[in-house]
């Protein structure tokens, strides 16, 4: 079956940088656009990044600049590196296979606190 499984959040001071990873297994990744979304508590989830197969990318204007998506489809894996970290980056961070509702990430905690 599909599985989508984040890693990499963490604890970060303001300024500081961070790389989340997403590695997906049970199709063929490289058809299927990907998309980073976040949710901070007591806010609706957000699309913070996407990719399509071509590495065609967007981005919310509240990271563009800070944040870049990239993939390896050799890897099946989709990372985000967020440098230049904000308080109001921290989130619970999931990865989204499709850019649809069906295949989502167990998400990852980033935390930007001094």
């Amino acid at each position: 079956q599909v599985q989508v499984v984040e890693s990499g959040g963490g604890l970060v001071h303001p300024g500081g940088s961070l790389r989340l990873s997403c590695a997906v297994s049970g199709t063929r990744f490289s058809i299927y656009a990907m998309g980073w979304y976040r949710q901070a508590p007591g806010k609706q989830r957000e699309l913070v990044a996407r990719i399509t197969p071509s590495s065609s990318t967007n981005y919310a204007d509240s990271v563009k600049g800070r944040f870049t998506i990239s993939r390896d489809n050799a890897k099946n894996t989709v990372y985000l590196q967020m440098n230049s970290l904000k308080p109001e980056d921290t989130a619970v961070y999931y990865c989204n296979l499709g850019l649809g509702n069906r295949y989502w990430g167990q998400g990852t905690q980033v935390t930007v606190s001094s």
